[in-house]
């Protein structure tokens, strides 16, 4: 059993909280630090987990630290945690610049500890099964879309939501980024709340990707397009729909849907498909996976290198908007 404590204990945090106690077959939950001691009182009286006084009293007793912070001082908080040689759960995004993400990276090798970055979507389950239906996809559609929420405007909305379908986005593709092209809008808050992102890759893929914290219904929909394959995950929803081709060989049955390429050329059968999608809780399925990759001493499904590469394209997407914004 894994000895766990949990800095901050926001809205996210709390989620955490309550996972972990559940959990307690893999999972001590030692106790949780948050910063604000009114908080940190209604949720040690809530869920009967007990609150620390400091962060590094509470990393002294644990194996590893779940860092559930303000974006803005993940880097500080996961340094101590990583410099105590504890193994790391960082919610996304990995810290707020690049050059922390990096450092951090860098740290994570030389303590030699596990480290995995909270692309929670890598645990849908919608996605997870649509997931071995994709093979080389060369055009992506993503959209995002979020009410309102005060909380997570410290950063801009490519860090906030769009960071997730970066990650989900290079985790499929597999290639360099040869070209991005950017523009956003600061409607509401200090930064960006509304962007989308043209991701063109070395291997001819091109994603494109639409990101907003300011509309009217919520959204989190991902279509992927490749070689006789059309693949739709709705992340929201736990929903995937698989649109299949293949050539008709000999008599065809009348209730097939059938297309008629003509010229001469072969008529295509569309199969769809929609898999069964387990209704599984994504938060609890990474804690679980990140319980096994520490005791195995192995390898995270997210790690703290896919999250410097997809804070990397982030930043590139964000330099790409200042350009625009500032024309």
């Amino acid at each position: 059993m894994l000895k766990i404590g949990v800095a901050g204990a926001g809205h996210l945090g709390k989620i955490h909280i309550g996972i972990l106690k559940n959990l307690n077959e893999l999972y001590d939950l030692v106790g949780f630090y948050d910063q604000d001691v009114e908080n940190a009182k209604a949720v040690s009286d809530k869920f009967g987990v007990t609150s620390f006084g400091d962060l590094e009293s509470l990393i002294k007793e644990v194996d590893c630290l779940a860092v559930i912070t303000a974006t803005l001082s993940h880097f500080q908080v996961a340094k101590l945690a990583v410099q105590a040689r504890k193994h790391v759960f960082i919610e996304k995004p990995l810290t707020e610049t690049l050059e922390e993400a990096k450092k951090l990276q860098r740290l994570v090798v030389e303590a030699d500890v596990i480290a995995q970055v909270g692309h929670v979507e890598r645990f849908n389950p919608a996605f997870i099964a649509a997931k071995s239906h994709l093979d080389r996809p060369m055009f992506i559609e993503t959209h995002r879309l979020a009410q309102f929420n005060p909380r997570g405007t410290d950063v801009p909305v490519v860090l906030d939501l769009m960071i997730h379908d970066l990650d989900i986005i290079l985790s499929v593709v597999k290639s360099g980024v040869k070209k991005v092209s950017a523009s956003g809008v600061a409607v509401i808050s200090d930064t960006h709340d509304i962007a989308n992102a043209r991701v063109e890759f070395d291997n001819g893929c091109v994603a494109n990707i639409t990101a907003s914290r300011i509309s009217l219904k919520n959204m989190r929909k991902t279509r992927f397009f490749q070689r006789d394959a059309y693949i739709s995950v709705d992340f929201l929803n736990k929903e995937a729909e698989i649109f299949e081709m293949e050539d008709v060989k000999g008599e065809s049955d009348p209730f097939d849907l059938i297309l008629d390429l003509g010229n001469d050329k072969p008529k295509k059968k569309i199969i769809l498909d929609k898999p069964e999608i387990k209704n599984t809780n994504a938060i609890q399925e990474e804690l679980i996976s990140f319980h096994d990759c520490v005791l195995g001493h192995k390898e995270t499904l997210v790690t703290i290198d896919d999250g410097v590469s997809a804070m990397e394209l982030a930043h590139r997407i964000l330099d790409e908007m200042s350009k625009v914004y500032l024309k």
